[in-house]
């Protein structure tokens, strides 16, 4: 979890460097590239081509629009609203999961799941406040971002029954990398990687896969009750990160709204873990 936190922060603070640069759509598409081109190298040095199917194809073009749209998303929030903000609003990705579960995994929404959600949206409200202070489009596209992150996350819990994670991660970044590129060449216009932006999009790349990677051995080592939770300590990391590098005030209501939205995520955790006879 520690190398998943770094990995998620790295990528947050490369995203903003090169934002000035590069849209959102040459991000992912060259994020994509240098991810695609690790996951290839992981399957050939491991004997690993063998596990990568093509019998849930379908499954996979769903996941990865989801993925590459909120992933988009994230990198526009990133650039224009204060980290802490984005990553507190990303939270609420497993709340948003809650509702989405019986549609694409046919799960039941329980008493204690809705009362979750509820304590989450008061984490929301307290994050965002709505009408004080100036709304930059940041704060609505981030938290769209966690819709589509929850999304991800449903497809990908549907893909682990019948996929190795193999597979998932190679037809996440080929996928990805043909969107990037089909929307980076949308408007005819595309800036190219400079001597200057080249690293930024390398650890861009480097780190959503070693993010993705870190997570799955985690969850594989350790109960979701101990990993998520974890997980959470992204926001003061981050927090402080922007506070350093841009100066960015360590908001005292991101914080508050950030402890309320785990605590609802805690609360669900705890009550899906099976209970002892």
């Amino acid at each position: 979890m520690t190398g998943t936190i770094i990995s998620f922060s790295v990528m947050a603070v490369a995203g903003r460097e090169i934002s000035a640069v590069h849209d959102t759509f040459e991000i992912m598409a060259f994020r994509s590239i240098a991810g695609f081109a690790l996951v290839a190298a992981a399957l050939t040095v491991t004997g690993q081509w063998k596990t990568v199917s093509r019998s849930n194809l379908r499954t996979h073009a769903f996941r990865n629009v989801f993925h590459f749209t909120g992933q988009n998303l994230w990198f526009f929030a990133i650039a224009i609203a204060p980290l802490a903000q984005v990553f507190a609003l990303e939270f609420t990705s497993p709340l948003w999961a809650i509702f989405l579960a019986p549609l694409f995994l046919g799960d039941r929404i329980t008493r204690v799941q809705l009362t979750s959600a509820m304590i989450g949206f008061v984490g929301v409200l307290m994050v965002t406040r709505p009408g004080v202070g100036e709304m930059t489009w940041g704060v609505p596209t981030a938290a769209a971002s966690a819709v589509f992150f929850a999304l991800t996350g449903l497809l990908t819990k549907r893909l682990t029954r019948v996929e190795s994670v193999a597979s998932i991660m190679f037809w996440l970044t080929l996928m990805q990398m043909v969107l990037g590129a089909v929307g980076a060449g949308f408007d005819g216009q595309v800036t190219w990687p400079t001597a200057e932006t080249w690293p930024w999009l390398v650890l861009i790349g480097v780190g959503g896969v070693c993010a993705h990677f870190c997570l799955s051995s985690a969850l594989a080592l350790s109960p979701v009750a101990v990993v998520m939770p974890i997980d959470f300590t992204r926001l003061p990391a981050i927090a402080v990160v922007g506070a350093f590098l841009y100066g960015e005030v360590l908001d005292f209501w991101i914080i508050c709204g950030a402890a309320v939205i785990f605590a609802g995520n805690y609360l669900n955790i705890m009550s899906s873990r099976p209970q002892k006879t």
